[in-house]
């Protein structure tokens, strides 16, 4: 809109930075080239060659007229690549889209590692997208969250019959969605990428056509989404009639001038923090929360806990902890309240839950409570520390989702406690790999998680919110209960009669390797963490 707007005064057409937005470009690129060879059917190869055509002479084009080749030889690299994937697997359209949106992934943290390391932080596409240490870090989660979600969910969408080819698209659009809210650096971008990743997620969860409870936990989600959505918008027009702008930078300096109107400063921040408190699963705004991870697909249930959540925080800190972080007085409070309510109530509601999907859905609500306190620190540690916490979180949650997916796979409904009792002893490495999740969810010593809330909650005694770190100490307790309540289950009770017809459960293929990938991360995090911790650092540029 900034753009247009642009353009129609000047008459000149803006000049657009597109290596510092490459990564999302790579995500929509793959998600449109996904959907055209799923659509072309037996003429996949053509289809394919002509995307090779156009790629070629569009590198070609822009390299003549930037002058720089980098990116231009990158792109014809995977027009080539591809053609060679296309022709490898053209008879079987699902596993060819799962291998592109696995390189569509693995190439934006190529990317992303690129642009941290040849390009400084800058703000581009007229101030609205910022290519700077936030904005890497995020889709370094996304991409990563993505990545394993692909491997953990090719086996069960083809066993549950519901493994259509707009799937892998919907996945790419939304992390598209997901990294352009992490970099957004205008309120009118914010909004625009919710909408992008909100609208994907919303089909993703009513994905199984003929599950009913899907198919609600896709109507809540769209109607508590809108109403969200629309919050924001009120919360965004409201700071643009306060300052005239919608960039944040611009917008912040301005609502921190003395003879602000007070009160629709105050409005216009409730707004704001009551949206992203929807799309972050702020208590009292986590409502939709254990219906729609229960009722969505587990795989896209783990994404959805690990990437919207890591992506919805990265615009959180760079709205409160960067654009009004000279306002930290007046929204603190408020914050405080909600950290304390989503901490307590997440944990105390997941002690009460037998289905292991919406524990972890309340469990979610509780580490979002946990991150706030970085948030609230208004620093360069917390905003390190919120990072590093998100990054670590969508590891875990990821691959505590995955072991539901294997287990769904071979239970055949949702899991629940008493279906897991005994599984340790029959399928121990499976349960092993499970029970490292939920420890470091917990936060026990050795694991990712507890180096993750360390920091944290170090950032929030150096902030002097030490109250606030007392009262998620108390919530940790208490959730370290309902995380080795399952543990419990899985290597001390008896296995019930029913399952001692199964088979053990070991996974193969992309789902051993996504367990393997999830599990050595939090393990070497837990003991090892300093280089992800110095990159955290670097990249907390927001509070300054």
């Amino acid at each position: 809109m900034t753009v247009l707007a642009q353009t129609a005064v000047s008459g000149a057409h803006p000049e657009i930075a597109w290596a510092a937005i490459s990564p999302e470009l790579t995500l929509f690129g793959v998600a449109i080239l996904v959907l055209m060879l799923d659509t072309a059917g037996e003429q996949r190869p053509g289809a394919s060659l002509l995307v090779l055509g156009v790629t070629l002479v569009g590198a070609g084009l822009a390299g003549v007229a930037t002058g720089a080749w980098v990116l231009p030889a990158l792109a014809a690299l995977a027009g080539v690549a591809q053609l060679a994937l296309t022709a490898r697997w053209r008879r079987r359209p699902r596993l060819l889209g799962a291998v592109l949106a696995g390189a569509g992934f693995v190439a934006t943290i190529g990317l992303t590692a690129w642009q941290q390391a040849t390009a400084p932080a800058q703000t581009v596409v007229a101030g609205m997208v910022a290519a700077d240490g936030v904005a890497h870090f995020t889709r370094y989660t996304v991409a990563v969250a993505g990545l394993l979600t692909v491997g953990l969910g090719f086996g069960y969408l083809e066993e549950r019959r519901i493994h259509r080819g707009e799937y892998y698209p919907l996945l790419l659009l939304a992390a598209t969605g997901m990294t352009l809210l992490g970099a957004s650096a205008d309120l009118i971008m914010v909004f625009i990428a919710i909408e992008v990743l909100s609208l994907s997620l919303y089909i993703l969860t009513g994905f199984p056509k003929r599950d009913l409870t899907a198919q609600e936990s896709a109507l809540k989600y769209f109607l508590l989404g809108a109403f969200s959505s629309a919050l924001l918008l009120y919360g965004v027009a409201l700071v643009y009639g306060i300052t005239g702008s919608t960039n944040l930078a611009e917008a912040g300096a301005a609502m921190a001038v003395v003879g602000t109107p007070v009160g629709l400063s105050v409005a216009a921040l409730a707004l704001l923090i009551v949206g992203f408190g929807f799309k972050t699963a702020v208590v009292p705004f986590h409502m939709w929360t254990p219906d729609v991870y229960q009722g969505a697909p587990t795989p896209v249930t783990g994404f959805m806990s690990a990437a919207t959540k890591a992506a919805a925080f990265a615009a959180f800190l760079r709205v409160f902890s960067g654009a009004f972080g000279p306002l930290v007085l007046t929204w603190r409070p408020a914050l405080y309240t909600l950290a304390v309510a989503t901490m307590m109530v997440g944990a105390l509601l997941a002690v009460v839950q037998t289905d292991l999907k919406r524990m972890l859905g309340y469990s979610a609500i509780a580490h979002a409570g946990y991150v706030l306190i970085g948030l609230m620190s208004v620093s360069r540690d917390g905003v390190s520390a919120t990072l590093f916490y998100l990054l670590v979180y969508a590891i875990m949650s990821v691959g505590s989702f995955g072991v539901l997916t294997a287990l769904e796979r071979r239970t055949h409904k949702a899991v629940a406690l008493d279906d897991v009792r005994g599984f340790g002893r029959r399928s121990p490495l499976v349960a092993g790999i499970m029970a490292l999740f939920l420890f470091g969810l917990a936060g026990l010593p050795g694991t990712a998680g507890f180096m993750a809330k360390f920091a944290v909650f170090r950032a929030g005694v150096e902030a002097d919110l030490t109250w606030l770190v007392v009262v998620a100490v108390v919530s940790s307790v208490i959730a370290a209960f309902f995380y080795l309540r399952v543990v419990v289950a899985m290597f001390m009770d008896d296995e019930p009669p029913e399952a001692a017809a199964q088979p053990p459960l070991a996974p193969r293929g992309a789902v051993a390797a996504s367990l393997a990938a999830a599990s050595a991360a939090v393990i070497v995090l837990g003991v090892v963490p300093g280089a992800l911790v110095d990159l955290a650092s670097r990249a907390a540029t927001v509070a300054l």
